[in-house]
């Protein structure tokens, strides 16, 4: 039976595939196969979001991020959520947003949040809702455990990626990349000087956020580290981030955050690219030691990795991915948890 799924997503970021931040992209990717399977999708999403299907824009995001303009954004999109439930008849509510506690309209339509963030990013009162008919689910199984025990948590759908479609017939260079998100918790300062200590070319491809501590951060530990060795692309695109994780000789991603997942991981592996990772949260998982990769301890031991993933096998990472990460067993996953909700 076709269903409605209203999706919400984060107030002060665009939905889309070429989204920056895991979240959006994974929200995409779930309206995509809801419209290809025959079911209605509709998003409510900040200006400049990119639906399959129907897209209810809430507004711009800001030039500069205050708590003023982000309690402006999240009335606006509590107020475009009400409007849909009331022109639609929806069957099902997926919330995408860490600050759904404020985004998610009133009423009794069930609802399922997927927490995309580490547990620290959510204010416990918001886990502890009293909201009728609403569930919550992790991202993956460390994510999962950092969190108390809650009787509407339900199990974790790991995320998935578009495995088939991101190989690609590009010549390998000689420089390392890191993608996504320029903000202190993403550490991009240690793969810098990791790359430098290893005499390779790095590559950034992401976006700088217009929050003052993020902007800092560029400034302070980003810009003054670039030069000729070491450049910052900006924002890349679904089509210019394929073309770089296949020609790359391997991804950095020096989080220093507890990752809940990584998009950008399971992409390049998808590749045939390996990644060298900082063992912080679910990356400890993603990455297999020797296989499709390193997990290193220090900036020291990320340069050496650099130099160590020539002896790893690229089709054998491929492999990993075509088997772990791809896209259709997690819409399976969300598929069935909107049809059983949606009876509940």
């Amino acid at each position: 039976m076709p269903l409605t799924v209203l999706s919400i997503g984060y107030t002060l970021a665009p939905v889309g595939p070429d989204a920056v931040g895991g979240a959006e992209q994974i929200l995409a990717a779930l309206d995509r196969a809801l419209v290809e399977a025959g079911h209605r999708s509709i998003i409510v999403a900040s200006c400049g979001s990119q639906a399959a299907g129907t897209l209810v824009e809430t507004g711009p995001v800001p030039t500069c991020i205050t708590d003023q303009e982000r309690a402006l954004a999240r009335q606006r999109h509590r107020r475009a959520a009400a409007w849909a439930l009331s022109e639609f008849r929806v069957d099902m509510v997926h919330s995408h947003g860490v600050d759904f506690a404020d985004t998610l309209p009133d009423g009794d339509v069930p609802t399922l949040v997927t927490l995309h963030l580490p547990r620290e990013f959510y204010p416990a009162a918001a886990l502890e809702t009293q909201r009728p008919r609403t569930w919550f689910n992790c991202v993956s199984a460390s994510q999962r455990r950092s969190f108390p025990p809650c009787p509407t948590m339900l199990s974790e759908i790991e995320n998935g990626v578009a495995v088939a479609r991101l190989p690609a017939r590009h010549a390998r260079r000689h420089f390392a990349l890191c993608l996504g998100r320029i903000c202190p918790e993403k550490g991009y300062e240690h793969a810098l000087d990791a790359a430098r200590l290893a005499r390779t070319p790095l590559l950034i491809g992401g976006e700088v956020f217009p929050y003052p501590a993020h902007q800092r951060y560029f400034a302070a530990e980003i810009r003054p580290r670039l030069g000729p060795q070491a450049r910052f692309l900006g924002p890349v695109g679904w089509v210019r981030k394929r073309r770089l994780l296949n020609a790359a000789h391997c991804l950095l991603v020096p989080s220093l955050a507890s990752e809940t997942s990584s998009l950008v991981a399971m992409e390049a592996i998808a590749c045939g690219t390996p990644v060298i990772a900082f063992p912080a949260g679910a990356l400890a998982d993603i990455v297999e030691p020797g296989v499709t990769g390193y997990l290193v301890e220090s900036v020291a031991d990320m340069a050496e990795a650099i130099h160590a993933v020539d002896s790893l096998d690229r089709e054998a990472c491929r492999e990993v991915a075509r088997r772990r990460f791809g896209l259709k067993r997690m819409v399976a996953g969300y598929f069935g948890l909107y049809r059983r909700l949606a009876l509940a």
